[in-house]
């Protein structure tokens, strides 16, 4: 297929009236004023970007007045639903009936996937919410405000919304909202990890928030970005960023532990900029329909970080009142609005839903935190499927725990909450080869915990923190049961090997034959009596692997390579571990040099295949390819 771009008006008529047979490409604005009629092929077929406002007005008019028989396909993240202007997406693109697409990939489904999360929305105190009644008649009830599709065009609203931008940029109002958000961003959103957008009406609202901010947090918490414009008065334009200050400042704001951590904007950064690190919007700026929609979902992006704190939800905090009727704010399906966004109270039925009735699953083996109780508790979660569910469950809760708290809402379920987390690090430190399990704990529940849990507290019956012969002959004489002893050498091989198995490359071995070993006894391959006296080899073999190898006169790398050979092939002495450890030296890059690895694996071949028989040779050689040198 051919393919022209219209780079003008007269070139687009001329390619349209040629009846030209291929891909043309136009702007809808270069269909200004152009003729009826002036292609009528039934076998025309247009695509439309940005569907929801590429046809409203009278360019649409032209367009489909151009070519009248066209087929009209649609795309559009934001399809709009009913217009004051026109007949809206749906009406424009498809029948006028409940299904309206030709295919839809909603947000519903794309927070089940993973691309987006769910928002949450509260008002903030109605002392500091604009007049209810100031809001509908300046803005809400006005026809022009409905179906808002860009930026610019709110604004020009807003421009002409006097009283309501004054009443909203009042300095006793400002003061008080930034001394709000101040202490909402220490309380809830900065123990998180997290970073917020405050949105202000307009660019002399952006630079009177910053000036209150500063006096309730640190200067460089916070940060304007806006666009200069002609005739700023030097308090505006003290603000102004060069465009390399902007670019510096949105990457640190996506970095974690990095300032700024409050952006306030107005126009810039609400479409386009994507910073999955950001979780709450502090919205002081009327907007809706599309533009309201591309604005939160700002703060909707999934965010990780390395060292595993998620973001359960994004946040808007409405300082308008927008929010106060939803379905007069998103133009768009029920369906749609009700998976974009969701009142914050929705989350505190759940979480009290979640403690009253499900709960109570837990709580029994919560209670005290003696060997014995953790015994029951380990041992009632040895089913890895019956564990896996309290996970995903207690997961579920923190993640609501997290966005409500603080609030005095959770009062009375806060002991209950610590007892199942506790119960949560107790099983997951039991079940994992970490020695911490932090990771697991968001930074809120973390900071519950140390205020209410006494060191040591939560370790396993007999447990043991170095890998020594009086270690274990003290585990193997306690009082835990067989499946507690053996999550102990699970866990306590699996931190020697991530500690020491840099400099004792022969560790590395005993740590791949202690994971196969952990799942052959998950799986139900062993009994209990028989993984014990496994793990209990490994151990000792660990602990006795130092002295057997100044026995056997070996450096640490030798002494790898006679453990690893040494597991296929009983025969295998030091004199011919050192032979194979003479061929590494010969080929001191093979890590990265692939020419020098090439060699080497082939002389391996060579050494290998007469002890060891071909069937084998390659699995040994391969491992051995793998071990550090020290």
């Amino acid at each position: 297929m051919t393919a022209k771009v219209a780079d003008s008006k007269k070139e687009l008529r001329d390619v349209l009236a040629s009846d030209y047979r291929g891909l043309v490409v136009s702007m809808i604005h270069k269909f200004d004023d152009i003729p009826a009629d002036i292609n009528t092929r039934e076998s025309v077929v247009v695509l439309v970007d940005e569907a929801h406002r590429t046809t409203g007005g009278d360019l649409g008019n032209y367009l489909m007045g151009a070519l009248p028989n066209a087929t009209y396909v649609g795309f559009t993240g934001t399809p709009i639903d009913r217009l004051s202007r026109g007949e809206g997406t749906f009406k424009v693109f498809g029948k006028d009936d409940e299904q309206g697409y030709l295919d839809k990939y909603s947000i519903a489904e794309s927070i089940q996937d993973g691309t987006t999360v769910t928002l949450n929305y509260a008002l903030a105190p109605s002392g500091l919410l604009v007049d209810r009644d100031l809001l509908e008649k300046k803005f809400l009830s006005l026809a022009e405000a409905e179906g808002i599709s860009d930026v610019e065009e709110l604004n020009a609203i807003l421009d002409r919304a006097v009283e309501l931008k004054e009443m909203m940029k009042a300095p006793s109002r400002v003061e008080k909202i930034a001394e709000y958000v101040a202490l909402h961003f220490r309380e809830n959103v900065e123990p998180m990890g997290f970073k917020a957008f405050l949105v202000a009406v307009d660019r002399e609202a952006c630079a009177f928030y910053k000036k209150a901010l500063d006096k309730h947090l640190p200067a460089d918490y916070a940060c304007v970005v806006y666009s200069p414009a002609h005739g700023d008065d030097a308090e505006l334009r003290e603000h102004y960023l060069s465009e390399e200050e902007e670019k510096k400042v949105r990457k640190d704001f996506i970095r974690k532990g990095e300032k700024p951590k409050i952006l306030i904007v107005t126009e810039k950064l609400l479409t386009g900029f994507d910073a999955p690190i950001l979780y709450c919007m502090y919205l002081d700026k009327p907007m809706r329909d599309h533009v309201l929609l591309q604005a939160i979902a700002r703060v909707n992006r999934p965010y990780e970080d390395e060292e595993g704190q998620v973001k359960p939800y994004g946040f808007v905090l409405d300082f308008v009142g927008i929010f106060e009727k939803l379905e007069n704010a998103l133009a768009f399906d029920s369906d749609v609005v009700a998976s974009v966004i969701q009142n914050i109270e929705v989350l505190k039925q759940l979480f009290a839903t979640m403690m009253r009735e499900q709960a109570p699953n837990y709580l029994p083996f919560a209670k005290g935190w003696d060997d014995k109780a953790k015994e029951k508790a380990i041992t009632h979660f040895e089913d890895k499927d019956r564990r896996g569910n309290f996970f995903k469950w207690f997961r579920q809760l923190q993640n609501l725990y997290d966005v409500i708290s603080p609030d005095a809402f959770l009062r009375p379920f806060i002991d209950d909450y610590l007892a199942l987390t506790e119960l949560y690090a107790l099983i997951r430190n039991a079940y994992s080869d970490r020695l911490y399990v932090d990771r697991e704990i968001s930074n809120k529940t973390r900071e519950l915990l140390q205020k209410h849990t006494i060191s040591g507290q939560l370790e396993m019956p007999g447990a043991i923190h170095a890998l020594g012969p009086e270690e274990l002959a003290k585990l193997q004489h306690s009082d835990a049961s067989d499946n507690t002893k053996i999550l102990n050498l699970r866990k306590i091989l699996a931190t020697t090997v991530a500690e020491q198995g840099a400099a004792k490359p022969f560790l590395l071995s005993i740590g791949e034959r202690a994971e196969k070993l952990a799942e052959a006894y998950e799986d139900r391959q062993l009994t209990t009596q028989q993984a014990l006296l496994e793990f209990e080899k490994l151990a000792r073999e660990a602990t006795e692997a130092d002295a057997e190898r100044q026995r056997l006169g070996l450096d640490e790398n030798s002494f790898a390579i006679q453990k690893t050979v040494g597991e296929v092939d009983n025969g295998f002495d030091a004199k011919q571990a050192k032979g194979i450890n003479a061929l590494f030296e010969r080929f001191p890059d093979y890590h990265w040099n692939k020419q020098q690895e090439s060699k080497l694996r082939t002389e391996l071949y060579k050494a290998l295949r007469p002890l060891i028989g071909t069937e084998k040779m390659i699995d040994v050689a391969n491992h051995l390819l793998k071990l550090q040198r020290v």
